[in-house]
């Protein structure tokens, strides 16, 4: 991965941390995105301790001008586009269907399935161009699974790995694989959100074939694995990172 410029959303806390440190260490250049000005100007000083080029771009996914111009000025900035993660996304609001309400929908398939479709459209459209490169976009066990009280979480992302396919299918033809990673029960902020007491967590990690949660690292790895030459016969595959919990 060396010198790939490599572009991550949401790359301010957890899963998407973890990615921009671990395309660091292979001494890729390296675009973060969040909205977050100050987080994202301290993570790129971190950042370029470990690699040549580190650039922080502030961008909201859910608005199609700030995706624009994330994609041109990560281009302009490194002049091209090598690998894109499409990590941004919102768990939205617990609850059984019955509660659910056009705001709560609005914060989940903002994020997740809108945000989605718009880095994948600009994304594209760049790589098109150059005629190679991959993306990257981030599901969850939940993308083809269920669990009870999860509707919009669960319906976004089974909605992203859609997109992923389709996405897949079309960008072959111009030399762009676009895979999507799904990770399982994972220490970060959003999964505290989904266990907010011991217990929860406790019958959450239950329900992993290998007893635990997962690592940041461990999601990253992945990451950098379906991007890398060790996977280029691979694409519209969705990757289970979830200790096995997608085969229950």
């Amino acid at each position: 991965m060396k010198n790939s410029v490599v572009l991550i959303t949401g790359a301010l806390t957890g899963i998407g941390r973890a990615t921009a440190f671990a395309f660091a260490r292979e001494n890729a250049k390296v675009v973060v995105s969040g909205r977050r000005d100050e987080a994202g100007e301290k993570l790129v000083e971190e950042l370029r301790h470990i690699c040549d080029g580190a650039h922080y771009i502030r961008a909201d996914v859910r608005n199609e001008d700030d995706v624009k111009h994330l994609i041109e000025e990560t281009a302009a900035h490194f002049g091209r586009l090598d690998v894109a993660v499409n990590n941004a996304g919102a768990e939205g609001q617990l609850g059984p269907v019955s509660e659910q309400t056009v705001e709560s929908y609005a914060t989940a398939f903002g994020t997740n399935v809108l945000g989605t479709m718009l880095c994948l459209k600009h994304e594209l459209l760049q790589m098109q161009g150059q005629r190679s490169g991959v993306i990257i976009n981030l599901s969850s066990t939940l993308g083809h699974k269920a669990a009870p009280g999860t509707s919009m979480y669960t319906a976004s992302k089974h909605a992203v790995e859609g997109l992923t396919k389709v996405a897949a299918l079309e960008a072959a033809a111009f030399g762009v694989r676009v895979n999507a990673v799904a990770p399982g029960p994972v220490e970060t902020q959003m999964f505290a959100h989904f266990a907010p007491t011991a217990a929860r967590k406790e019958a959450m990690v239950a329900g992993v074939p290998m007893k635990r949660a997962g690592t940041t690292q461990e999601v990253a790895d992945a990451i950098l694995f379906l991007s890398s030459k060790k996977a280029e016969f691979i694409t519209g595959h969705i990757l289970s990172v979830d200790g096995g919990r997608s085969a229950t």
